[in-house]
């Protein structure tokens, strides 16, 4: 794996000439982030050597460079998931590329449901910790040694200097928001209410199907980490009357994309 991975960013080095420190992944509904980059660049991922291909409506799959606040950076617009049926591997194949494209700092997002009953729909949860719930590890296998260590230390997994600044500048900006421990589980199916219920005695405040294998790697790869979830709908263990819809994650998220570009450009122009 790792000369595929090489493959792939020596394709993207010499395509863009760039060497970003900044990384982003965007989630479902949340790709209007690119509107605060002065873009260079959009690769499609199917251009890319050794890449899949985003399936999941919400997700544009291409690699965006360009310029934040005046540094070079690269955005994932569209992620892959485990359940769209690609090993950890691939799932979490770009982290790593970045990684040697030269990122120190990756970004996360996700739409994501909530658990705490005090969370609101269009909430953004600063991510502090998570749990892993996915039947496989994304380091599960040869350890690249080029990239880090067999056993990487978690204690720590979401940046503690990222997380106090982030909450600065959202009471600055009067933006509502939590900090809670988001669960990743693979999907596709949304939780039922038995499952919300244990997720919740579990200690987790927001569920999704993505980030925890990705967040993995990127600190196996010793990058820094932020991560924030839009909550995009509520568990309510005793309603079954009230489904969620992918559409319906889509639109909320949309709507709360703006708040969440705030944050994500203000720790960009501190890195």
């Amino acid at each position: 794996m790792m000369e595929e991975i090489i493959e792939s960013a020596v394709y993207l080095k010499e395509k863009t000439g760039f060497t970003p420190k900044t990384g982003i992944v965007l989630g479902s509904g949340l790709g209007s982030l690119i509107d605060e980059i002065d873009i260079k660049h959009r690769i499609p991922y199917r251009e890319i050597p050794n890449f899949e291909s985003s399936t999941v409506e919400g997700h544009a799959g291409r690699l965006i460079f360009g310029i934040l606040g005046g540094k070079q950076m690269v955005a994932m617009q569209g992620r892959f998931h485990y359940y769209e049926g690609y090993p950890m591997q691939k799932v979490t194949f770009p982290v790593r590329v970045m990684r040697l494209l030269g990122v120190e700092t990756l970004f996360v997002s996700n739409a994501a449901g909530g658990l705490n009953p005090e969370y609101k729909v269009g909430d953004l949860m600063i991510i502090r910790d998570h749990i892993n719930m996915f039947p496989e590890n994304p380091l599960r296998g040869p350890n690249l040694e080029d990239l880090g260590t067999r056993f990487p230390e978690m204690s720590q997994t979401y940046c503690p200097e990222l997380i106090e600044r982030a909450k600065e500048i959202a009471i600055k900006h009067d933006i509502r928001f939590q900090t809670g421990v988001y669960i990743g589980s693979p999907g596709p199916t949304l939780e039922t209410p038995a499952e919300y219920k244990m997720f919740r005695i579990l200690g987790a405040d927001a569920t999704g199907m993505s980030t925890v294998p990705e967040v993995i790697t990127a600190r196996h790869a010793g990058m820094k980490v932020f991560g924030v979830s839009v909550i995009t709908n509520l568990s309510e263990p005793s309603e079954t009357d009230k489904p969620t819809t992918h559409e319906e994650v889509q639109n909320v998220a949309g709507a709360a994309a703006s708040k969440m570009r705030v944050i994500f450009k203000e720790l960009v122009l501190d890195l």
